[in-house]
This record gives structure tokens, sequence and C-alpha cells, in this order.
């Protein structure tokens, strides 16, 4: 640990203590090969790349988040006015251009992607990776598992 900055030994704790706490049981639709599941499982946000994480890892992550992290809500206008996480940007996944408006985002800075119930944000993080993004954390059960964690939504 001497070797790894501050930020990533925090990350690092957090993300352990989260997987403690977790059955370990995720949509296999939503698992595949832009998903880092290793070395800690989906809690695991302590590297570069696109990781699954569960909505207590997620609620971790925003509580010391990295540098420039955007919260990304893939759902439609209807549902982010429903409730969403606080602070988040809306980039509506049905929309004709979204493809171009996720290529207009800057890939150096870090995402936390979600939607209702990790469909969308499982398919944005694919585009996402296609695009040469380079730190992205997926919201594992979106928004559903995000509320039923009894995590706060603002609205």
């Amino acid at each position: 640990f001497r070797t790894l900055a501050p930020g990533v030994v925090l990350v690092l704790i957090v993300a352990l203590m989260s997987s403690c706490g977790s059955d370990g049981d995720t949509d296999a639709t939503d698992s595949g090969p832009t998903r880092d599941t290793t070395s800690g499982g989906p809690d695991n946000a302590a590297q570069k790349g696109f990781s699954l994480v569960s909505p207590g890892g997620a609620a971790a992550l925003l509580e010391d988040p990295p540098a420039d992290l955007v919260i990304l809500d893939v759902r439609t206008p209807d549902e982010y006015n429903e409730g969403h996480i606080e602070g988040s940007i809306m980039l509506d996944f049905y929309e004709a251009d979204f493809a171009d408006r996720l290529a207009e985002l800057d890939p150096d800075v870090p995402y936390l992607v979600y939607c209702r119930s990790g469909n969308r944000s499982g398919q944005t993080t694919q585009l996402m990776e296609g695009l040469g993004f380079s730190t992205v954390y997926d919201v594992d059960g979106g928004v559903i598992a995000w509320a039923e964690a009894g995590l706060e939504l603002e609205k």
C-alpha cells in the first residue's frame, strides 16, 4: 500500500468493505467483456477500466469521488424527474443522437453511469468502451437497486 496513492488505498478499502456485504449475485445480461470484476468482484472501483459497482459501492465512491467524476443518468426525462442521483446529468439513451452526444463527452474523466435497471447503462458502457473512455463505473441494478438499498434520490 505504500506505493499507492492515498485515494487509491481509500477506494480499495471501501471496495473491500462493500463487497463483504454483497451477495455477489449479478445479472448475467449486464456482465460482459467490458466489466472488470477481477480482484475484488463487482465493487472493485480502484483502477481504471470498466467496473460494475453495487449501489453501496457507488454511494461510497460518491462520498469521496475521484477528480472530475461525472454522474451520468441515461434514462428518459420523465424517469429522471421522478428521482435521480444528486449531481447527475441526463443523457437520454433513446434519443436518436445519443451516441453522438456521448462521443462529445470527455473520455479522460471518470464516469458513474446508471439507468433504471442496468440494461441501458450496460449498453452505454459498451459504447463508451468503443469510444475510448478510460474509467467508467456502472451501477448494478440501476436506480431501482439504488432505491432498494435505501439510498436517496433527488427530485
